[in-house]
């Protein structure tokens, strides 16, 4: 079959209207969900959901690529095709690094625990690289879990447990998840389940992850169960991600908080899936998501390539007065790209100020503000602006929310529920409020109050909708400090 590739493309590659300049997209085609996210030997791995063929999802293929600091990527051959067990759908990759497997001759290597989708059965298989990934054999056993009681099996994230010397897969399955234990990565006995009552289920389990982290500087660790929540019709929100905190003992997981109790990972409309790499080598927990919702990724109106990751973030874990909550922030080495910079200090923003940015222009930018409150009952950021185009980045003093509307911020015809306000809830601290805004030509990315609250969102503006300003409604608001950078792409 021949690729539906170079032909839509533009002739200068990553230029093409939408195309990121500094967020993981796929040369061509077709991707979805974060797959087999290791470090080894001084690679980033990412594998991702990719299909070849097409810029819609279709028989799913392990995409590949590797970076050395996560930010700037290189794209490796397609890692797995379907075979005679199915699709290649969502998964994990590990370090073997006790030959545990018997795959690498007392040496290491990787395998890869990924769904084998073959219509409406799914089952688990691995794989395994002695060449740093470059290329994989399937295991001759496969598949190496089934269970035909569950239709919806699938997305096994796969760790060493030290402590009972186990490998653990938490695997989604339908409205909760089940956890395997093993040996040597082939043979997997069930251990327990989790979450039939527990969080939301607004729409089917998928792309569980289970991890530990220290909270701040304690000493003390706690659990951290990532589930994402595919698509329903029902709820506006579409697909989203939400976390569990608690204990694991190597078998079983228990709930630190109520049974309704709900945490999201993300308050925006577009990360979905995201899970983090094993084996880092700076023991941080590092996550990516995919940046679209299952409402529209297949109608976006992108050409010849379609979907990005979101920037990858460092997860931690601080108290809270309603108890242990993750902060996210986005890994340093973003800070490579910045150009110079411009920088404002104590100033007073009104509804009649003259807009500070006016000179300011673009369409990859780094914005790092903190605000202090006053009368405006509204304030915040307009970007990729024009007479007909702005996207609002605000903050709603008298609700505490911060928000995004995209209402009026390009292209949205393509799904009735695309334009839209929505919020997270912010309070002030110490009557300030950080921002940190991240912009590329088709997103916007904001971690408010230093990551305890973040919002990720797709945006599709005509490439000439390249203009910023700060916005008041209702009073005044003191901009305590604003710097903002130009961000080079990670492509030339």
């Amino acid at each position: 079959m021949v690729l539906e590739t170079s032909k839509l493309l533009s002739s200068d590659p990553y230029t093409e209207n939408y195309r990121p300049q500094f967020h993981f997209t796929p040369e061509s085609n077709w991707m979805n969900d974060p797959n087999g996210m290791v470090y080894y030997e001084g690679e980033y791995h990412l594998f991702y959901q990719y299909h070849p063929y097409s810029t819609v999802w279709g028989p799913m293929h392990w995409g590949h690529a590797v970076s050395t600091d996560l930010i700037h990527w290189e794209h490796l051959p397609i890692a797995l095709y379907p075979d005679e067990n199915g699709a290649i759908f969502s998964g994990s990759a590990v370090v073997d690094w006790d030959d545990s497997s018997g795959f690498f001759n007392g040496g290491t290597g990787l395998v890869a625990i990924f769904t084998s989708a073959d219509g409406p059965k799914q089952t688990q298989s691995i794989a395994y690289s002695t060449d740093k990934g470059r290329t994989w054999i399937k295991y001759e056993g496969n598949p190496v879990l089934s269970d035909e009681n569950y239709p919806d099996f699938r997305d096994p994230k796969v760790f060493w447990h030290e402590d009972t010397k186990k490998w653990v897969m938490i695997l989604a399955v339908g409205n909760h998840v089940r956890i395997y234990l093993s040996d040597d990565l082939k043979t997997w006995n069930f251990a327990s389940e989790f979450g039939r009552e527990a969080g939301s289920h607004d729409g089917v389990w998928e792309c569980p992850d289970l991890f530990a982290l220290p909270i701040g500087e304690t000493g003390a660790k706690k659990w951290v169960m990532i589930v994402s929540i595919g698509n329903d019709d029902a709820y506006l929100e579409g697909s989203r991600t939400q976390y569990f905190i608690g204990e694991f003992d190597g078998n079983t997981f228990i709930n630190d908080n109520t049974t309704e109790t709900v945490l999201w990972i993300d308050y925006g409309r577009d990360n979905y899936a995201g899970v983090t790499w094993s084996d880092t080598p700076d023991e941080k927990r590092k996550f990516i998501g995919w940046m679209s919702n299952w409402k529209y990724a297949n109608i976006t109106p992108t050409k010849g390539w379609r979907s990005a990751m979101t920037l990858p973030r460092e997860l931690s874990l601080i108290s809270t007065p309603e108890g242990v909550r993750i902060i996210q922030a986005p890994v340093k080495e973003i800070n490579s790209l910045r150009k110079e910079k411009r920088e404002w200090k104590d100033q007073v923003i009104g509804a009649d100020s003259e807009n500070l940015l006016s000179d300011f222009r673009g369409k990859a930018i780094e914005i790092i503000a903190e605000f202090e409150l006053h009368s405006a009952a509204e304030f915040g950021f307009l970007v990729r602006t024009s007479s007909e185009e702005k996207t609002i980045i605000g903050y709603d003093a008298t609700k505490q929310e911060i928000f995004i509307d995209r209402q009026h911020s390009g292209e949205s015809s393509f799904h009735p529920s695309f334009a839209c306000r929505h919020s997270a809830s912010v309070k002030p601290a110490g009557n300030r409020i950080p921002l940190r805004l991240f912009l590329d030509w088709s997103s916007v990315e904001v971690f408010a109050n230093h990551g305890k609250s973040v919002m990720t969102d797709i945006i599709f503006p005509s490439s000439t909708s390249e203009g910023l300003a700060l916005f008041t409604t209702g009073g005044d608001v003191t901009l305590v400090s604003l710097e903002m950078y130009h961000l080079k792409s990670i492509w030339k």
